[in-house]
């Protein structure tokens, strides 16, 4: 698929079909997501692929009760290893590695959609839960829950700001 259109067809998609995803779809998709720019190539980012359904609906409940978390076939947590960072020191560990990981997951919303497969970034969640229910170690920060499947209805265009509403020359 063009990178172009690649990006301007991506929706968010929080409708999926039941048909499981591929195992080798997922892997290659954060093997993508790792390619992504990170500070200091430090890859501060690790990935947890849930496709247990007890797990995905206690991350439904610390996501406010999204309901597309539990329906999905699989769930991507991305997280931001801030032990990894912390050549950074503490603008690391606020900024740098969650840009890291914000990189890694363009990265893999476009490779699933080139794939024909949705996704929806979520980042509405009760971050302590989610590390209680994925039970990871104290320096791995979930940032962002991303279910994956294939779409059971097309996702929504949404309106964006224009170019001159955003763009600045030199200054503000």
């Amino acid at each position: 698929m063009d990178i172009i259109a690649c990006i301007e067809g991506r929706t968010s998609v929080r409708v999926f079909k039941p048909d499981p995803v591929d195992d080798d779809i997922i892997d290659e998709g954060l093997r993508l997501a790792n390619l992504a720019p990170s500070a200091g190539n430090l890859q501060a980012r690790d990935f947890i692929v849930v496709r247990d359904a007890k797990v995905k609906k206690a991350l439904m409940h610390v996501a406010y009760g999204q309901e597309y978390i539990r329906t999905a076939p699989v769930v991507v947590v991305f997280c931001a290893n801030l032990e990894r960072i912390a050549h950074y020191d503490q603008r690391g560990r606020d900024l740098y590695c969650l840009q890291d990981v914000a990189a890694a997951i363009q990265n893999f919303s476009l490779f699933m959609h080139s794939k024909g497969i949705g996704s929806v970034w979520v980042g509405a969640f009760d971050e302590t839960k989610a590390a209680v229910a994925l039970g990871t170690p104290a320096h791995v920060r979930p940032v962002a829950i991303v279910p994956v499947g294939y779409p059971a209805e097309k996702g929504m265009k949404r309106k964006r700001l224009p170019n001159e509403k955003l763009v600045h020359r030199d200054r503000w």
